[in-house]
C-alpha cells in the first residue's frame, strides 16, 4: 500500500510530539539546512513555493541560496543576481519561508569566492610579483622596471625597489633555539647563541638601512616614468629587487548570471567594503527584507598572497620592514631540507600579518556588515591561509565541512566502489566546533554530505555515519551540501549540481528523506541545549605550522591537514583514544582565558574546561607562555607534553623577545619529560609527561570509559540538571554491557533518535562512579541525558533492554513483490517466494529501473512465548518503510536494518507489507546507454569524484530492494543484573 509523503511526515512528527515532555522542542533550527543551488537563478514564484513547500513537508529547516551556472537553452528564464526581478525572487522566498516555517539564508556572492562584476581591477586578488637584477658598481639598470610577465605588465604596480650591497644577508642558524632542552637547567644570562637583529628603528622610504654585513636601499622614489634614476656607488656588485603588486586574474568559479568577475582581495578592507556596497545599494533599492543569515563558502583564493598596503602593515605590526629583508625572504635554500632559519622567521611574521589581515579585514568587517542589517554570519574558514580558529570564531556561525566517505568498518554498511576517502577526519571537523565552543557560539554549522560517492549511487545508510561523525565532532547544525532548486516542468533526472550528494525530490531517496532528517532533528534538538563540556583546551601549534610550511603562503584546506600537521592530528587522535574531548585555542583566546576558583579554566565564551594541554611546541610567544603561569598559580593545571616550548616565533625584536622569553621560562620546573611529573605552582600545577594516558590521568577529569574499553564514538554537553551524550558505534562490534561515565549522575534516560523512544536507563553506583546499561549495535547512536538530581528526571517508564532468543523465524517462502513506482514503469506482480533483488528477476526493465517495490508476505506466527518481536530486514537496497497488518510500523534506512515489531503483529495469521525504494543509478546509466540527453548544464556540466568527464554506460546494475533473507527474531526483556 502507498503512503503519501505528507502521511510519512505527519508520523514522524507526532512521534516527536507525544513524548514532548521528554524530547527538547523541535525549533527551525534544529531541523536539518540545506544549501538550495538556484542553477542561473532561472526562478520564478510558482516553483519557488513548490520547491519549498516540497522541503517543508520533508522535514527541511533552512535553505541557503546559492546561485551558480544555469541550464543549456535557458537563458531567457535567467535572472541576473541582484537585479530589481532577483531580488523580488528573494522577498517571495523569504516570505514564503517564514509562512513554512524555514530560515532563509543567501550567499553573499554566486559560487565561490566572493566577486563579480563590480570587482574592479584593483580591488581583485593580489599577488606578489618580484624580479630581480643584478647590477655592478659605477652603472646604471638599462631599461624599464616591469614585471617579465606580460599578462602582469598592464595591472601590476611597483610598490618597491630594494637594492642590496654585496655583504650576506640577516641569518640565523637552522635551529634558533633560545632555551636548553627539556631538563636542563634554564638561564637568565645572555646566550652564546643569541644572534643580534639590526632594524628595529624602521628607516623612511628611501633611507639607507643596514641588514647583516650589507645595506639595503629604498629606491623606490628613484623611479620616473618606470626607468631607476640611479647609479650604484663603486666598489661592489648590487643586488636590485622590484616587488609589483600583481593580480592573479582569479574570476568566480561557477558564477551564476550577473555573478561573473574577478575574486575580491580578501585582504583589503577597502576592497570588502565595496564589495558589499553592492548588496546595501540592492536591498535599499529594492527595499527587500534581509536574510537569516549571510554565508561564505571554503576559502578557495588561488595565488592571493599580497595586498595594496601590505609592507606598511606588516611594519606596523611586526616591528621592521619587509623589504629590507627580500633576499631572505626569497630565499629558496634548504639545509637538512630546511629553510634557513632567518627565511622561516619572516616568512612566519609574513603569514601572521596576512591572517590579521584576513580576519580583519574580511571576517569581521563581513559579520559587522550582516549584524548592522539584523543578519548573522556563517563562515567556512578551512582553506584559508589564516589562523583558524581566530578566523572561525569572528562569525556567528562556524562551519567546518566533511567531503568524501568515511572507513568506518560497520556491519552490514556496504561501501560502493565508487567513492573517494573523507579528507575531513575528526581532527579536521574540530576546527570550527573548537572555534565555537571557546567563543560561546551556540551552534556549528557543517557542508554535509559532499562526493560521498558518485552520482545517483549515494544511500541514506553511508549518510548516517557521516552525520554522526559530524555530531561527534561537535557539529549541532548539519547543512546538506545540495539541493538543486528544479522547475515541475522538468524531465528527470531535473536540474542537478556537479557535486553530489543530491538531496531533492528528484533523488529515490528522497521518498524516505523525511525518518533521516527527522533522526537529524531529534539528535539536533539535543545537541543544541546546554553548552560544550569537553576536558580540555588543546593549544594550537600555529606558529610550528607556519614556521614548518613550505611555500610562500600555505593554505589550510581539509584535503592536505595530514601533511600540514601531521603531529597535531596525531596529539588530538591520540588525547581522544584515552577517553577525553578536546577543543582548540589559539594563541589569542590563551590570552583571554581565566581561572576560576575552583581551578576550572573559562574562555572568553563562558565555557570551562578542567586543564589545558601544550602539545611538543616549539615556538610560543613569550606572553603566552607567561599567562598560561599565571593561570597555573591561579589554580589551574596545565600540561605540558614532550618538552617546553624553546623560542619565540618571527623575527622582529627578536634579542629583545627572547631575553625576555628566557626570564619567563626560567620559572618552569626543570623536570624531565620521560615520566610523568607534577609541580605544584602556588594555587595550581605544572603536570609534564610524554605519555598521554598517564599523563593527563592527573589532571581532574575522568576518562570516558565507552571510547577507551568499548570504541564508542561521543560527544558530552552540560545543562542545568546534569549533562547529555550523543553516542555512535561507528565500529564493526555491538556493546551490552555496563559502561562507567565520566560524570556524576544520580540517574540517566536514554533516547534513541532513530526511531524516537525513551526511558529511564538502568544505573548502579560502583565505587562511588555511576554505571550506566547501554545497548548499541554496529552503526547505532543514542542519547544519554543524565541527572544530577533523581526528582528532576522525566516521568518516563524503564527503558527496555532486550536479548535475541537463539531461534529466529524465517521469512523465507510466499512473498510476492509488485512495483507501485517504477521508471520505466513495471505493471507485473511477481511470485518471488523468498526475498530477493527485483534487479535478479527475468524481465526487461528491472535492471534499468527506479522506484520502490511492494514486497508482502502472508504468515502465521508461531505460538511461541516472547516480550518483543524483532524484524530483521538484513541487507536492504537502499531504504524500505516497513506496514505490519496494515500499520505503519515504521522506516528503515540505516544499518542494522531492525525494526521492533510486537506492538504491530496479531497472534495467527499476520501481513507483512515492505515498501522498497532503490537508488536512481540503475536508470541514469540505462539513459547513459540509450544515449538521452539529459546532460544539460553549463560550465562544469556533471564530473565523477576524480572531477573527469565520464559516463555510466558502463555501471553494473546495483542490487535493488531485499538483497538477503528476512527474519522475524524472538527477544526478551531482560534487566541488567546489578
Amino acid at each position: 500500500m502507498k503512503k503519501p509523503l505528507l502521511s510519512l511526515a505527519v508520523l514522524l512528527l507526532s512521534a516527536v510530539c507525544s513524548d514532548a515532555q521528554e524530547w527538547p522542542a523541535a525549533q527551525p533550527g534544529a531541523r536539518p539546512a540545506t544549501r538550495w543551488w538556484w542553477p542561473g537563478s532561472a526562478v520564478d514564484r510558482a516553483n519557488l513555493t513548490w520547491n519549498l513547500e516540497s522541503y517543508a513537508e520533508a522535514g527541511i529547516g533552512s535553505v541557503e541560496i546559492t546561485p551558480i551556472y544555469g541550464v543549456q537553452g535557458n537563458e531567457a528564464a535567467e535572472l541576473t543576481y541582484l537585479s530589481p526581478e532577483w531580488m523580488q525572487m528573494l522577498q517571495h522566498t523569504l516570505e514564503e519561508g517564514k509562512r513554512l516555517h524555514i530560515e532563509t539564508d543567501m550567499n553573499t556572492g554566486t559560487g565561490w569566492p566572493f566577486g563579480g562584476p563590480d570587482v574592479s581591477v584593483e580591488d581583485a586578488a593580489t599577488k606578489a610579483v618580484f624580479r630581480e637584477y643584478e647590477l655592478s658598481g659605477g652603472s646604471r639598470l638599462p631599461g624599464r622596471i616591469e614585471p617579465e610577465d606580460e599578462k602582469q605588465r598592464p595591472v601590476a604596480k611597483l610598490s618597491r625597489l630594494m637594492a642590496y650591497s654585496g655583504g650576506e644577508s640577516d641569518t640565523l642558524p637552522v635551529s634558533g633555539a633560545a632555551l636548553p632542552r627539556s631538563g636542563e637547567r634554564h638561564s637568565h644570562g645572555k646566550g652564546s647563541d643569541t644572534p643580534t637583529v639590526r632594524g628595529t628603528t624602521l628607516p623612511r622610504q628611501g633611507e639607507q638601512h643596514s641588514h647583516g654585513r650589507g645595506q639595503a636601499l629604498d629606491l623606490t622614489d628613484r623611479v620616473k616614468d618606470g626607468c631607476l634614476q640611479w647609479t650604484a656607488p663603486e666598489g661592489g656588485t648590487w643586488r636590485i629587487i622590484a616587488l609589483f603588486e600583481g593580480k592573479t586574474f582569479q574570476t568566480v568559479k561557477r558564477a551564476a548570471p550577473g555573478g561573473e568577475g574577478y575574486v575580491i582581495d580578501h585582504f583589503s578592507a577597502k576592497a570588502v567594503n565595496r564589495y558589499l556596497s553592492r548588496f546595501d545599494k540592492a536591498f535599499e533599492m529594492n527595499r527587500t527584507s534581509r536574510p537569516h543569515a549571510f554565508f561564505n563558502d571554503s576559502y578557495e583564493v588561488y595565488g592571493a598572497d599580497w595586498t595594496p598596503g601590505l609592507p606598511d602593515e606588516f611594519a606596523r605590526r611586526r616591528g621592521y620592514r619587509l623589504e629590507d629583508h627580500f633576499p631572505a625572504f626569497l630565499d629558496t635554500t634548504r639545509i637538512d631540507g630546511r629553510r634557513p632559519e632567518t627565511t622561516a622567521r619572516i616568512l612566519s611574521d609574513y603569514r601572521e600579518t596576512l591572517s590579521e589581515l584576513l580576519n580583519e579585514n574580511f571576517t569581521r568587517q563581513w559579520t559587522a556588515w550582516a549584524h548592522r542589517h539584523g543578519s548573522v554570519t556563517r563562515n567556512q574558514a578551512h582553506g584559508s591561509p589564516g589562523n583558524l580558529i581566530d578566523l572561525y570564531a569572528s562569525v556567528d556561525i562556524p562551519e567546518c565541512e566533511g567531503f568524501g566517505l568515511s572507513e568506518f568498518h560497520i556491519e552490514g554498511l556496504r561501501r560502493d566502489s565508487l567513492t573517494r576517502p573523507n579528507d575531513a577526519d575528526l581532527s579536521m571537523l574540530k576546527y570550527a566546533s573548537s572555534a565555537a565552543h571557546i567563543a560561546g557560539k551556540p551552534c556549528t554549522s557543517s557542508e554535509t554530505l559532499t562526493w560521498l560517492t558518485e552520482h545517483f549511487r549515494t544511500s541514506l545508510s553511508q549518510c548516517k555515519p557521516e552525520v554522526d561523525l559530524l555530531f561527534v565532532s561537535g557539529v549541532n547544525r548539519v547543512s546538506f551540501h545540495g539541493t538543486p532548486y528544479s522547475p515541475r516542468r522538468a524531465e528527470w533526472p531535473g536540474w542537478l549540481f556537479y557535486a553530489t550528494v543530491n538531496l531533492s525530490p528528484a533523488n529515490t531517496v528522497w521518498r524516505d528523506a523525511p525518518a533521516f532528517f527527522e533522526y537529524i532533528t531529534r539528535c539536533q534538538s539535543f545537541l543544541q541545549k546546554g553548552k560544550p563540556d569537553n576536558d580540555f583546551l588543546l593549544y594550537l601549534p600555529l606558529y610550528d605550522l607556519w614556521h614548518e610550511q613550505p611555500g610562500r603562503l600555505p593554505a589550510f584546506d581539509i584535503h592536505r591537514m595530514k601533511e600540514r600537521a601531521p603531529g597535531f592530528i596525531a596529539t588530538v587522535n591520540g588525547i581522544m583514544r584515552c577517553g577525553y574531548d578536546v577543543d582548540y585555542i589559539s594563541d589569542a583566546f590563551v590570552r583571554s582565558t581565566q581561572c576560576r576558583g575552583d581551578g576550572r579554566l573559562v574562555t572568553p565564551g563562558g565555557i570551562s574546561y578542567k586543564a589545558l594541554i601544550v602539545p611538543a611546541v616549539h615556538l610560543m610567544p613569550g606572553e603566552v607562555l607567561e599567562h598560561l603561569l599565571k593561570l597555573a598559580r591561579e589554580g589551574a593545571d596545565i600540561v605540558f607534553m614532550e618538552n617546553f616550548p624553546r623560542d619565540v616565533p618571527g623575527y622582529g625584536n627578536l634579542e629583545k623577545r627572547r631575553r625576555a622569553f628566557r626570564k619567563i621560562a626560567g620559572q618552569l620546573p626543570g623536570l624531565p619529560f620521560d615520566k610523568t611529573g607534577v609541580t605544584e605552582m602556588q594555587k595550581g600545577r605544572i603536570i609534564t609527561g610524554s605519555d598521554y594516558a598517564t599523563t593527563l590521568a592527573q589532571c581532574r577529569a575522568t576518562a570516558e570509559e565507552m571510547k577507551t574499553k568499548f570504541g564508542l564514538q561521543f560527544i558530552r554537553r552540560s545543562d542545568h540538571d546534569g549533562h547529555h551524550y550523543f553516542i555512535s558505534s561507528l565500529q564493526d562490534k555491538s556493546v551490552d554491557s555496563w559502561i562507567t561515565l565520566g560524570v556524576e549522575a544520580a540517574a540517566a534516560a536514554l533516547y534513541d533518535p532513530l526511531t524516537g523512544k525513551s526511558g529511564m536507563a538502568q544505573t548502579r553506583l560502583i565505587d562511588g562512579k555511576t554505571q550506566v546499561y547501554l545497548q548499541l549495535r554496529s552503526g547505532e547512536s543514542l542519547i544519554v541525558k543524565t541527572f544530577k538530581d533523581r526528582h528532576n528526571a522525566p516521568g518516563l517508564s524503564e527503558w527496555n533492554y532486550y536479548t535475541d532468543r537463539p531461534v529466529s523465524l524465517s521469512l523465507d517462502h510466499g512473498w510476492s513483490l509488485r512495483f507501485i513506482e517504477s521508471e520505466p514503469s513495471i505493471k507485473e506482480t511477481f511470485p518471488v517466494d523468498r526475498p530477493v533483488p527485483w534487479t535478479a528477476i527475468d524481465h526487461p526493465d528491472t535492471k534499468r529501473n527506479s522506484g520502490t517495490a511492494l514486497y508482502s508476505l502472508t504468515f502465521t506466527l508461531p505460538a511461541l512465548q516472547a516480550d518483543e518481536w524483532v524484524l530483521d530486514l538484513g541487507d536492504v537496497r537502499e531504504s524500505a518503510r516497513v506496514i505490519i497488518n496494515g500499520r505503519y510500523a515504521g522506516t528503515c534506512w540505516a544499518v542494522p536494518f531492525r525494526i521492533k515489531a510486537g506492538d504491530y503483529l496479531n497472534g495467527g495469521v499476520n501481513r507483512i507489507e515492505l515498501e522498497v525504494t532503490n537508488l536512481p543509478a540503475n536508470r541514469i546509466a540505462d539513459y547513459e546507454r540509450r544515449g538521452i540527453n539529459w546532460r544539460i548544464f553549463k560550465d562544469i556540466n556533471l564530473v565523477d569524484i576524480n572531477y573527469k568527464k565520464t559516463g555510466y554506460g558502463h555501471w553494473e546494475p546495483l542490487p535493488s530492494g531485499l538483497n538477503s533473507p528476512v527474519k522475524l527474531i524472538p527477544v526478551n526483556r531482560t534487566k541488567p543484573l546489578n
